[in-house]
């Protein structure tokens, strides 16, 4: 008797089930739900695509304002070799990312406005936005890209749908939603320095009004990194980093309603930091540096365990939509480092690598952190005149967070305790419309009153250097407006030019870093107004998509944060005056209909614009390029901000080779590059990232139309060596970037 063998979606709809620990009999009705899918057709000029830039779904093309896409085969290509979230920098015009804490605290800068900030409280001027939810902690700002619509990057400020904490720009994550269609992927892949990821994704038709999608996410490396102070072989490096997504939607009429729940587990290494990797007098390494070795005596661990849940509620009623967003955010993370990157001491030979003159071991942690967030919005469905949004905001969040520091030369005693407590609420209500004045000529303006209170303080129980119990409070709170007004002149049906004004502002914010210091240092709230004059086209066709800007702007009391100097601290500070300005491009193109080629690029140009502004410079072994004050502080006016590189280009290149009635051997490259960055707010000769190429490339064949494919790929193609930070405050400790990682992967969808 023979038996029916299951259809290939059925067994693949199986295994990811099972994979992912589901029902048996969800993916059997998801299967049974949909028809087989017809073959794709291959695309041969470039689609129209989607943005909730303004929170409307709307072209980009109509859009007013700079912003990039960033499509699920780049993040797939980019996060091949495990890359977390910061494998963003560089991808788009003007933005940049970089870190001191691994894999769990991005700091991200747009048109060279960020922070570097490593405290657990620090607010940062990119806002970022994963499905309509805000991520204010650091921490949630880390959370993995894995089955995802797209990435929009909105640069400029962007004061009146996103409000507080957006001056520079926003990064918005879409993830990929439930519908009755059932869809799905696996994906899966090796290579060098026992890197594995395997990710998995599942949705369709649960019942006639209800459908689902589950996402999962899992990332491995091996240790490979030798500590030569212990002898251990392969000692540090690693991480286990998952992630889960779990959605599911309603639709009945003009109602609709998502459930989403997601969550993270990390566990691995900590940032590695390398003491006096930097030659005295250089922004090079020193002889002989060697990125596979360390020497160190502190210890070195990380763990992360984040949450959340959000419901979006849609009812769409005659000639207007009234929405409401909910979100929950939870975390809890301990990170502990050897931070002076080396072992012993001056004091307590022997020591190395270099100069040591104490030892520093540390820990951060957040034993809690709870996010709530509430949007209320009502708006008119379009029409040909005027379209317009009104709504409601409100932000509750509650941390603690725990700062340790360990006696290394007895035994990694603990010696240093303090806590933090923070909480912060903030309301908002804001409005915009869009009005088209003539068949050419659209004018959008928009506003916000913002009001912004934190209630801060700090408990000092444990002194590493015997100082005695400390409590210090502070109440920063402020209130402000804040929008934009653009103006839209299309010229023909591909051709737009817009000029927009826009201010926004970031709250006012505290820090309380005891266990080094007996203060607290607070910035006052900053303000940015903005000019941008962009133009967007398509041609050829549909075979080529141009969009370009140029923009300038002012800050006023930008909060800058002065990290490390003498005292392992950070200080907040506020220049009374900053310039920018610069110029940006995208460019997407269908050169032939098998080779596909997209590029950005721009030009930022950043001023301190304040006389008086004077920082702390290192502690032990730099040389200042900057005049110093009679304190022995260095003199800023002039300088470029941190982690602000003047270029920024991006590119990215496929080329397909049709084979047989269905497969296709392929060719895909993509290379990015910065020019120089400043680690600090001071200038120096050593804490300076040389400007840096990285490039990876992907080989492969795909079948059965694009539905499945096996690659080979390399990320850090050329295996570049680079220092992308520093710490200062102990001798010329540095990070560097990872080496060349090459593998195989294989991926399958539905």
């Amino acid at each position: 008797m023979s038996v029916a063998r299951p259809s290939r979606s059925v067994a693949l709809a199986l295994s990811i089930t099972l994979a992912l620990g589901l029902p048996v009999s969800v993916a059997l009705a998801q299967e049974s739900a949909a028809p087989a899918k017809p073959p794709a057709a291959k695309a041969t000029e470039l689609q129209t695509v989607n943005v909730t830039a303004s929170k409307r779904v709307e072209n980009m093309q109509k859009v007013p304002m700079a912003l990039t896409v960033i499509t699920p085969d780049k993040l797939e290509a980019f996060g091949q070799a495990g890359d977390s979230v910061l494998q963003l920098a560089s991808r788009a015009p003007s933005v940049y990312a970089e870190t001191s804490y691994g894999r769990i605290f991005p700091r991200f800068y747009i048109r060279g406005l960020g922070n570097s900030d490593f405290d657990l409280n620090a607010s940062q001027p990119v806002s970022m936005v994963y499905d309509d939810i805000v991520q204010e902690n650091p921490i949630l700002k880390g959370f993995p890209l894995f089955d995802l619509e797209q990435v929009e990057v909105l640069r400029g400020p962007q004061g009146t749908l996103f409000g507080r904490n957006s001056p520079a720009g926003v990064i918005k994550f879409e993830s990929r939603k439930p519908s009755q269609e059932t869809s799905g992927y696996a994906r899966v892949s090796y290579g060098t320095l026992g890197t594995a990821n395997a990710e998995a994704a599942l949705g369709g038709a649960l019942s006639q009004h209800w459908s689902g999608r589950v996402s999962a996410l899992a990332q491995h490396r091996d240790n490979w990194i030798d500590n030569t102070y212990t002898g251990k072989k392969d000692a540090l490096g690693r991480y286990n980093d998952r992630a889960l997504r779990l959605q599911a939607l309603y639709e009945n009429g003009g109602f609709n309603a998502l459930i989403s729940a997601h969550a993270r587990w990390l566990d691995g290494t900590a940032e590695v930091n390398r003491a006096n990797a930097i030659s005295l007098g250089g922004d090079v390494f020193v002889p002989g540096f060697d990125r596979n070795k360390v020497a160190q005596d502190g210890l070195n661990k990380q763990h992360l365990f984040s949450w959340g849940s959000n419901l979006h509620l849609n009812w769409n009623v005659g000639d207007y939509t009234f929405t409401s967003i909910t979100g929950l955010e939870r975390a809890t993370t301990y990170s502990r480092g050897d931070v002076d990157g080396g072992f012993g001491a001056v004091f307590h030979p022997p020591m190395g690598p270099g100069f040591i003159p104490f030892p520093s071991e540390t820990a951060d942690a957040l034993p809690h952190d709870r996010q709530i967030t509430q949007e209320f919005r009502l708006a008119s469905n379009q029409h040909d005149k005027l379209n317009w949004q009104v709504g409601t905001y409100y932000f509750d969040e509650d941390i603690a967070i725990s700062n340790f520091d360990y006696a290394t030369f007895n035994n990694h005693a603990l010696d240093g305790y303090a806590v933090q407590t923070q909480r912060t609420k903030a309301w908002a209500v804001f409005g915009s419309a869009n009005y088209q004045l003539a068949d050419d000529l659209e004018l959008r303006a928009g506003a916000r009153w913002s009001h912004d209170s934190r209630d801060f303080a700090v408990n000092r129980l444990l002194s590493p250097f015997g100082a005695g119990p400390l409590q210090l409070a502070a109440q920063p709170h402020d209130s402000r407006w804040s929008g934009d007004l653009t103006g839209t002149w299309t010229l023909n049906p591909n051709v737009n030019v817009y000029a927009r004004i826009a201010n926004g502002f970031r709250a006012p914010s505290v820090q309380g870093r005891v266990l080094f210091a007996d203060f607290i240092s607070q910035a006052k709230p900053e303000t940015i107004t903005s000019y941008e004059l962009g133009v967007k086209t398509t041609g050829m066709d549909n075979h080529v998509r141009f969009n370009a800007d140029v923009y300038t702007y002012n800050m006023h009391n930008q909060q800058l944060t002065a990290v490390g100097g003498d005292i392992n601290v950070t200080r907040l500070l506020n220049a009374s005056k900053t310039q920018g300005y610069g110029a940006e491009f995208d460019l997407e193109a269908y050169l032939t209909p098998n080779f596909v080629l997209t590029a950005g690029g721009s030009y930022n140009h950043t001023e301190l614009k304040d006389p008086n502004l004077a920082v702390a410079v290192c502690g032990f072994g730099c040389t200042v390029l900057n005049p110093l004050n009679a304190n022995g502080q260095a003199l800023v006016d002039g300088n470029t901000l941190p982690n602000a590189p003047q270029w920024v280009g991006t590119v990215t290149a496929r080329y397909g080779i049709p084979y047989g009635d269905s497969g296709e051997f392929f060719v895909y490259t993509d290379w990015n590059y910065r020019s120089e960055v400043n680690f600090f707010l001071y200038d120096s000769a050593e804490f300076k990232g040389k400007p840096l190429l990285e490039g990876g490339l992907r080989l492969g064949y795909n079948w059965d139309y694009g539905r499945r494919e096996v690659a080979l790929y390399a990320r850090n193609l050329t295996d570049k060596r680079a220092i992308t930070g520093a710490i200062d405050f102990n001798n010329r400790t540095a990070f560097v970037n990872d080496p060349r990682v090459v593998g195989v992967e294989f991926r399958v969808e539905l």
